[in-house]
């Protein structure tokens, strides 16, 4: 009998703990969401414009590429 309070006393005190924590982290996360989630935008869209200058560069060396293979930057002689 004195087992079985003990394991009660100890899943009631466990469930309060678990449930004053659950709480506690909820009214912080909105907070710390927020913030981690700008953060990660302007991280992403850094990335995307980086991206984006890599493939512009990348277009205009292979249109040099492409126009002096083809003779038409002007510099083909007839």
């Amino acid at each position: 009998m004195r087992r079985l309070f003990w394991l009660a006393m100890g899943v009631t005190i466990g469930a309060l703990v678990v449930r004053k924590l659950s709480k506690a982290v909820e009214r912080l996360t909105p907070r710390s969401l927020a913030t981690g989630f700008g953060a990660g935008l302007a991280e992403l869209a850094d990335a995307i414009r980086d991206f984006g200058d890599d493939v512009r560069d990348a277009m205009r060396d292979r249109e040099t590429q492409l126009r002096e293979s083809t003779g038409l930057d002007g510099s083909a002689t007839e």
